[in-house]
């Protein structure tokens, strides 16, 4: 049976994090347990934020998830203390957006404060086009969910 796992896991692919409003420690002080279970280091090979990490030890604790290395990919949020604290360090800031390429799909990542009307649709697709991606993964909604518009994701 563990043979069948191993197989049926390598066929899955590359399994990806997706979180974005993070804001940890300033509204929550800790994830769910119900979620806790599911972060074990090694388990994701990426993970993609859409900001508001608000802490460097937050940021290092997604790294460790996956290894360290370049697979996460953040981007800045509009309350992110942790960017903050990077400037003032003068050490590298986290970027308003990002492109990276997972498999065949280029996936755009943003944390949504910059698009004008706040969650519109027809915003979000022009931003999708400009950034030239397949996929916009997008904070600031607070609202989960894959929405098809306008050819892309």
């Amino acid at each position: 049976p563990s043979e069948i796992l191993i197989t049926m896991a390598s066929n899955f692919g590359e399994l990806v994090l997706l979180l974005g409003d993070h804001h940890l420690p300033s509204r929550t002080t800790s994830i769910p347990e119900q979620f806790q279970r599911m972060l074990v280091p090694h388990k994701m090979q990426h993970v993609i934020c859409t900001g508001n990490i608000e802490s460097p030890q937050e940021y290092e604790r997604l790294r460790e998830l996956v290894g360290g290395g370049s697979n996460v990919h953040c981007v800045a949020g509009d309350y992110d203390i942790f960017q903050q604290q990077q400037q003032n360090q003068q050490q590298q800031q986290l970027d308003e957006y990002k492109v990276v390429n997972l498999g065949q799909f280029r996936i755009g990542i943003i944390g949504g404060h910059q698009v004008v009307p706040w969650g519109d649709l027809s915003a979000l697709a022009m931003f999708r086009r400009k950034m030239n991606v397949d996929v916009l993964v997008c904070g600031w909604r607070r609202k989960e969910g894959v929405v098809e518009h306008d050819g892309g994701y």
